[in-house]
């Protein structure tokens, strides 16, 4: 069985690896892993400047994975061999509110990821995947996908006719894209390139901005409102471009906390003292729970998460130069199934 290990916090340290075979403990699940995506928290990772946690090295890369049930632990009944699954973002947080211990449970950087044929699994941290999905498809959600989920839905409450803006057209954006149309609500989309903000509208992007040309895009996207500001955005940029978010919002509209693409996280206090009585909420993905309702709306929908493009097994580190691109629009995948 192969996998893949980070034995540094830089990308040349990634290398493919023999593993020995897995041991199942009691309330463990073994999981045939078919398919991998990519997060930017991956690229942090890989070259040593993710804050959120220090990673013990050799370290099995990647969060997000979909595959199927090889064999279950004493003590597990929820799931049986030939079981389609996801493995969730955090192993241990089941429901409730966040916590330390739920956090020290983060694949790919608390622990070992799911960069590999074979993974074990906690049986509480595993959720079946929806049958219309493929392993490619479903291996996109755990982290971009709930993490939109819980902006939007399960924190930012969206209602059908409000407003959406996703910045840029990364996995999560794309989500918060797809989720939002899906619900009813008109969507812009900001990028600096044409080409992905036509793919955008090609995906129900009600209205596009360029923020290459159009600099004040809060005041392009107030003009879009007739004035009032968005009822939601899901802030991925981070420190940088918070002010101008907090400025395209509406008052008492909402603010997910998302990401750091400018280099640093958004402070929340800052958008919260605006004096806009605006909502402001830090997403750090979610729930086995919300990963569950997530997947029950995704059936029901129809709806097929985007992938850009699908590297093999053995092409891992193209995938990591590829996503580090800022080429893709939606999902970067490893297929672990091929060579």
């Amino acid at each position: 069985m192969y996998g893949y290990v980070l034995r540094g916090g830089c990308l040349d340290t990634l290398a493919r690896v023999e593993r020995g075979a897995a041991t199942l403990g009691p309330g463990h699940v073994l999981v045939r892993v078919r398919a991998a995506s990519l997060n930017y928290r991956d690229l942090l990772i890989s070259s040593g400047r993710y804050s959120r946690a220090n990673p013990t090295y050799p370290l099995v890369p990647l969060s997000d994975a979909a595959g199927e049930v090889l064999a279950v632990g004493p003590e597990v009944s929820r799931f049986k061999p030939g079981d389609r699954v996801a493995g969730a973002f955090f192993q241990r947080w089941i429901d409730g509110p966040f916590d330390s211990a739920k956090g020290a449970s983060a694949l790919g950087g608390a622990i070992d990821g799911v960069l590999a044929e074979e993974v074990v699994f906690d049986a509480g941290g595993v959720v079946r995947i929806a049958d219309s999905l493929s392993f490619e498809e479903a291996a996109t959600l755990p982290c971009a996908g709930v993490t939109a989920w819980v902006g939007l839905v399960a924190l930012g409450g969206i209602e059908r006719g409000q407003t959406v803006l996703a910045m840029g057209t990364g996995g999560v954006s794309v989500f918060a894209l797809q989720f939002a149309k899906s619900m009813g609500a008109r969507v812009i989309v900001t990028s600096s390139s044409d080409a992905k903000l036509d793919r955008a509208k090609a995906l129900g992007a009600d209205e596009v901005i360029n923020y290459s040309r159009i600099r004040d895009w809060d005041v392009r996207a107030r003009e879009l409102t007739d004035g009032r500001g968005v009822d939601h955005i899901l802030e991925v940029g981070g420190a940088e471009t918070l002010p101008t978010s907090i400025r395209a919002v509406r008052q008492g509209g909402h603010i997910s906390l998302v990401g750091l693409l400018s280099g640093r996280p958004g402070d929340k206090e800052v958008a919260t003292n605006s004096g806009r009585g605006i909502r402001v909420d830090s997403v750090y993905v979610g729930s086995v729970r919300h990963f569950e309702a997530m997947n029950e709306a995704i059936g029901r929908w129809s709806l097929h998460p985007v992938i850009d493009r699908v590297f093999p097994f053995s092409e891992a580190k193209a995938a990591y130069a590829y996503l580090q691109s800022a080429k893709h629009v939606g999902k970067v995948v490893i297929d672990v199934s091929s060579p």
